[in-house]
């Protein structure tokens, strides 16, 4: 797994590639060129960084086909398509696909280098959202299977009370879970439990503003 962020480039058209992939590398990129999705698919090692300048317009896997391909994985890359048109219905359908950005090939370096910029920055922010959910996961591995009802009723919300009935078990018995549960996953309140279950994916995420 490389920590470095790399561009991919993948394009058909090998003057473009050439050219776009010179000027990448004299800004200060690590750029890596696939003459195809196909090509892509199989070069790539899963855990590495960076982002991807997609052409929408290739043979085999087009651009959109290699898009949901990457979508569906389990570490993603942010795209940037880059088109030798401004071919309106295909970029609403990639940016509804979760593009970050769709440039005609007619681009200056400068637009290219700040949707670069923005995807990097997406997939630090992705990775990062990621990894605390891995770590999360694991925190909660641990767990009795009491220890698990006990935390489902408590992220309902529901008092010592209303759980001790609901397992059949003395609210002191609740409470020494509760403890149990707390001292397992390293928090203090209910509500630092409720926010790395949502880390864990455990719960949807509190609304904010």
């Amino acid at each position: 797994m490389s920590t470095a962020a790399i561009v991919h480039l993948v394009d058909d058209d090998a003057a473009f590639v050439r050219a776009l992939s010179r000027l990448l590398r004299a800004s200060g990129y690590e750029v890596v060129t696939h003459a195809s999705a196909a090509a892509f698919l199989t070069a790539r090692r899963a855990g590495d960084c960076g982002c991807i300048l997609l052409d929408l317009h290739m043979p085999g896997i087009d651009g959109l086909g290699l898009q949901r391909e990457l979508a569906a994985s389990p570490d993603p890359l942010p795209v940037v398509f880059m088109s030798g048109s401004a071919d309106v219905p295909s970029a609403v359908r990639a940016m509804h696909g979760g593009a970050d950005d769709f440039l005609t090939k007619r681009a200056d370096l400068g637009e290219i280098v700040r949707a670069i910029e923005h995807a990097l920055a997406r997939d630090r922010d992705q990775r990062a959202g990621r990894e605390r959910q891995r770590v999360a996961t694991q925190r909660f591995a641990g767990l009795t299977q009491r220890e698990r009802e006990v935390l489902a009723a408590l992220l309902r919300g529901l008092p010592n009370k209303l759980i001790a009935a609901e397992l059949g078990i003395h609210e002191r018995t609740v409470k020494l879970h509760r403890t149990g549960l707390t001292g397992k996953l390293g928090v203090r309140s209910t509500a630092e439990l409720a926010r790395l279950a949502a880390e864990a994916g455990l719960v949807e995420p509190p609304a904010t503003g």
